[in-house]
C-alpha cells in the first residue's frame, strides 16, 4: 500500500446488497456538513446517543438537521448498557412520541449505541430506517457496517439480535480526537484483525504506521478506516447474514470467540470489546502456530503489533482454562456441539474450522491462563 498523503480527505464507498445497498462516507467535519444529510432532511428523525457522546456532538447534529432537543434519547454510557431493558426504554420513548414507520432512527455514538439502536430499528413496527453516525474507531471500522444489531445477555454477548442494514453510514473522523487512548486502542484491534484475516500487505502497512494511528494522524486513520470498511463491505456483499457455513462473513469473527469469553467472564464491566478482541487475536495466532499453520515469526509479529497498539496480550489473571471452555461453548459459532474457530493459515489468510487438534487447543488455553491452571 502506498504511503498516505498529508491531508485528510473524504472517502466514499458502498455496501452492495441490491435493494438494501447503502453508502459509507468517511472523513473530517461530516457532522457539521448539511449536504451530507440531504437524504434525511424533512423526514421524522430521532436520535439515540449516550452520556459521553451527546455532550460533545449532539448539539452539532441537531443544528445540522434542525432537530428539537426532545428528539434525542440519551442512555448511560458503556457496554453494560447494551441490554434488553434499555432497548425497551427506547421503544417506549418512540411509542410515546408516535414515531412513524417512515421515520429515521439515528445512532450517534460507538458500537453499543449503534448495535442497540439498530436492534430497536429492526423490531419497531417490524423495521424502520436507521442511520449510523459512529463516533469511535471501533464503530467506524467495524460495527457500523454490515447490519449486525443486538444486545447482550448475562450468559453471552450479542445473543439477542437481528440483521438490519443501516440506510447509510457517515463516519466523521474528527470525532476520534475526543476518544480516550484506551478507546482508540480498542478500535485498532479490529483494524489489525482485518490485516490478519485477508490482507497481508495491509498488516505490514500497520506495522509501519501503528504509531501514527495512535497519534491520530488524520490521513492515515482515514486510509485504515477505508481499507477495513472496503474489506467488510466486500465480505458482507457475499454473505450478508453469515448463512454460508464456514463462509466469508464468519472470518470477521477472528479473535472474537476467545474475546467474547473474556467479556462475558468480566460481565462487560472491565474489558472493552476491542481489548478482548486484541487478546483473542493473540490466542488464535498461538493456536495456529501450535497447529503448525503459521510459523513462529508470524506469531511474534501478531503479538507484537497487538501490544504496540496498546492492547492486552494476557487474559484477566483470575480467568482459568475452564472459564474459557465453558464460555466459548456458548458462542454462536458452536454447531452440533462442535466449537468452530477462526484461525490463521498465514498472515492475511484466515479460515473457519472445527477441525483443530484438541491437545493444541488445551495447550493454548493453559499457556495464556498460566501454569496453575494448565490441564
Amino acid at each position: 500500500m502506498p504511503l498516505a498523503s498529508a491531508e485528510p480527505r473524504l472517502r466514499e464507498l458502498r455496501v452492495e446488497l441490491g435493494a438494501r445497498s447503502y453508502a459509507l462516507q468517511i472523513g473530517p467535519g461530516l457532522l457539521a456538513d448539511p449536504s451530507r444529510f440531504d437524504d434525511f432532511r424533512g423526514r421524522n428523525c430521532r436520535v439515540v446517543s449516550d452520556a459521553n457522546v451527546a455532550p460533545l456532538y449532539l448539539e452539532q447534529l441537531r443544528q445540522t438537521l434542525g432537530l428539537a432537543a426532545e428528539r434525542a434519547f440519551i442512555l448511560p454510557a458503556g457496554e453494560t448498557q447494551k441490554t434488553l431493558g434499555n432497548a425497551e426504554a427506547v421503544l417506549d420513548w418512540l411509542l410515546a412520541n408516535r414515531f412513524p414507520r417512515d421515520g429515521v432512527l439515528i445512532a450517534l455514538g460507538g458500537g453499543v449505541i449503534g448495535d442497540l439502536t439498530g436492534f430497536v430499528a429492526s423490531i419497531y413496527q417490524r423495521g424502520v430506517d436507521f442511520l449510523q453516525l459512529p463516533t469511535t474507531l471501533l464503530a467506524q471500522v467495524d460495527s457500523s457496517v454490515g447490519g449486525k444489531t443486538g444486545v447482550n445477555h448475562a450468559r453471552g454477548k450479542n445473543m439477542i439480535g437481528a440483521f438490519h442494514q443501516p440506510c447509510a453510514v457517515i463516519a466523521d473522523t474528527d470525532t476520534l480526537r475526543s476518544l480516550p487512548p484506551r478507546e482508540l486502542s480498542a478500535g485498532l484491534a479490529e483494524i489489525i484483525k482485518c490485516g490478519l484475516l485477508a490482507d497481508a500487505e495491509f498488516f505490514a502497512w500497520l506495522e509501519q504506521h501503528i504509531d501514527a494511528l495512535r497519534a491520530l494522524d488524520g490521513e492515515r486513520l482515514g486510509t485504515a478506516i477505508e481499507r477495513c470498511c472496503r474489506l467488510k463491505a466486500q465480505i458482507v456483499a457475499r454473505d450478508e447474514r453469515e448463512s454460508i457455513a464456514g463462509g466469508p462473513r464468519a472470518l470477521l469473527n477472528l479473535g472474537h470467540t476467545f474475546g467474547h469469553a473474556v467479556e462475558t467472564f468480566t460481565r462487560y464491566q472491565t474489558w472493552l470489546h476491542g481489548e478482548a478482541v486484541g487478546l483473542g487475536l493473540c490466542m488464535a495466532a498461538d493456536l495456529s502456530a501450535r497447529l503448525a499453520w503459521i510459523d513462529a515469526d508470524a506469531l511474534a509479529r501478531c503479538t507484537a503489533l497487538v501490544a504496540r497498539a496498546g492492547l492486552p496480550v494476557r487474559p484477566p489473571v483470575e480467568m482459568r482454562v475452564e472459564d474459557f471452555r465453558q464460555l466459548m461453548q456458548l458462542d454462536k459459532k458452536v454447531a452440533a456441539g462442535k466449537l468452530r474457530l477462526v484461525l490463521l493459515r498465514g498472515l492475511g489468510d484466515a479460515v473457519t474450522t472445527a477441525d483443530f487438534d484438541e491437545a493444541a487447543f488445551a495447550q493454548t488455553l493453559a499457556a495464556f491462563c498460566g501454569p496453575a491452571a494448565a490441564i
